[in-house]
């Protein structure tokens, strides 16, 4: 595809703001939170300190993001989402005063890192209910893929510069930066058109759109058997192929003996990689669930492979292609919550969606800790990478039996074709008349010579000639079967095939049309003196 496709999605005014806006915001969230890791580990020296609070933001998304979802297809999304920047940028200033004066201490950060985690849960199918309102339909799997491509590159961004700025003059400043990165949002949302927003359309195949709340909302999902399908590979392929925070840190200080450095460098190599994944996802033009499996396949046996990588830098190659397909799954599985699905319920689709993806790191993380601890990190890699390659073949074909058979259908419709049929027959066919006995090829190559020789009271017409074969058969490659009286040139074994079957008579000398297959046979017998 050309490179305008890749970036379909910018065409549209509405999204190049909201992008923008999201790209700023992106940068300052991650400075953010490497800001307040460094703080809680500094003040405790505990990992563990610092791993609370990362999940006292995280938690809320389980418990709040079905309600976030539920109004973001009740309520107007435009005040909802100024109030939640609004929000986070008080909860961000608040950090940097509590980073500058010490009020409140450790206890002051954990309350903001879990009120900060409270908006984003609300925030989060809102906003994401608003942004598929800036494209049409058809340019809605490449926003997504942009926005995969935004965080990615905000990530990046972000930490890279955060370190710098942490290092040089402490976490405050990165708490102020990305409190005022919130302007640049809601600047955006008052700069969208609304007339030119896109409204959603039902799909064709879902029934009446269901009302109500949370309720409504799983009663639902549990109507859209192929979303739930595409859900449970996701949550599968989320919580033991993906969480490789653990399993690369298991690596680099054990087998692959690359202490933090190593861990750094495998770290940015799998940024890098989700970067190029977004762009990948970004180039199709439309993101299916033969894409789903495809990519899942691809992650779960390079996963396999990293397992057995043997050194740092190898196993930051296969990385590299699995953060990649990483990405083009969460891509394609949000894509196709929001295309199979109705509007109206696309709030609460979206916070589904959420909970599945917070879910499968609550879940994995620790597992493949265990794992890497009791069985090791190689044996950990090469068991989750088998069982998630089993997981989606399992769901591939569940998938296409729900969506009529579709792949069935056409491997048996390939195998059943003739264009496969008849080369093999046409080959067997040729094999046999070329491959003959050497008493066959003998016994053929007397009668011949016998026949020419007699005298024929009834025509005063002699049969030519055959040249003997050598015994044996036929000289190796030689497709023809005999020779054209006079001519001294080779006849087709068609020809010869015809005047077999006539009972010692030879075909007419006049000059015919040339005729082929069937048309030479009937065209013999009926001159032939025998047929009477």
């Amino acid at each position: 595809m050309a490179l305008g496709s890749t970036f379909a999605a910018l065409r549209h005014r509405n999204y190049r703001i909201w992008a923008g806006a999201g790209f700023v915001s992106v940068i300052g969230t991650w400075m953010q939170v490497l800001g307040v890791n460094w703080y809680v580990l500094s003040a405790t020296g505990s990992a563990t300190s610092m791993g609370l609070a990362v999940l006292l933001q995280a938690l809320p998304t389980l418990l709040l993001s079905v309600w976030g979802g539920a109004l973001a297809d009740r309520l107007p999304a435009k005040p909802l989402l100024i109030g939640a920047q609004a929000a986070h940028a008080c909860l961000a200033a608040g950090l940097a005063v509590v980073a500058i004066t010490g009020a409140g201490g450790l206890p002051a950060i954990f309350a903001i890192s879990l009120v900060t985690g409270a908006v984003s849960a609300i925030e989060g199918p809102v906003a994401g209910r608003w942004a598929s309102t800036l494209v049409d339909r058809e340019s809605l799997g490449n926003a997504l893929a942009l926005g995969s491509l935004t965080n990615s590159a905000g990530r990046i961004l972000g930490m890279s510069v955060g370190a710098v700025v942490v290092a040089a003059v402490g976490p405050a400043l990165l708490f102020l930066i990305n409190a005022v990165s919130f302007v640049a949002v809601v600047a955006a949302l008052f700069a969208v058109r609304d007339r030119e927003r896109h409204a959603g359309e039902p799909a064709a195949t879902d029934p009446a759109p269901a009302t109500g709340g949370v309720r409504a909302g799983f009663r639902y999902l549990l109507r859209q058997p192929v979303v739930l399908v595409a859900l449970a590979l996701s949550f599968v392929l989320g919580s033991l192929g993906r969480n490789y925070q653990v399993t690369m840190a298991a690596m680099s200080d054990g087998p692959l003996h690359g202490g933090a450095s190593g861990y750094g460098l495998l770290s940015t190599v799998f940024a890098v990689g989700t970067v190029l994944g977004a762009l990948v996802a970004a180039r199709r033009r439309e993101l299916g669930y033969g894409m789903l499996v495809g990519a899942g396949l691809l992650a779960s046996v390079l996963q396999i492979v990293a397992g057995l990588a043997p050194g740092t830098m190898s196993f930051a190659a296969v990385i590299l292609p699995v953060a990649a397909a990483a990405v083009i799954i969460d891509t394609t599985v949000g894509a196709r919550a929001q295309l199979d699905t109705d509007y109206a319920m696309r709030g609460r689709v979206l916070a589904a969606l959420a909970v599945t993806g917070s879910v499968s790191a609550a879940v994995g993380a620790p597992l493949l800790g265990w794992l890497s601890e009791h069985a090791g990190p190689r044996q950990t890699l090469v068991l989750a990478g088998a069982v998630t390659a089993v997981a989606t073949a399992v769901a591939a074909m569940a998938l296409d039996r729900l969506r009529d058979g579709r792949v069935r259908r056409r491997v048996t419709l390939a195998m059943a074709a003739p264009a496969v049929r008849r080369p093999v027959h046409r080959v067997a066919a040729t094999a046999a008349r070329i491959v003959r006995p050497a008493t066959t090829a003998a016994a053929t190559t007397a009668a011949a010579t016998t026949a020419a020789v007699a005298p024929t009271a009834t025509t005063a017409t002699a049969v030519a000639p055959r040249r003997a074969l050598p015994v044996g058969g036929p000289p190796s490659g030689l497709r023809l079967a005999g020779l054209r009286p006079g001519s001294g040139r080779l006849r087709s074994s068609q020809a010869v095939r015809a005047a077999d079957e006539c009972a010692g008579c030879a075909p007419p000398r006049r000059r015919r049309p040339r005729l082929t297959g069937g048309s030479r046979k009937a065209a013999h017998l009926a001159d032939c003196p025998c047929s009477d």
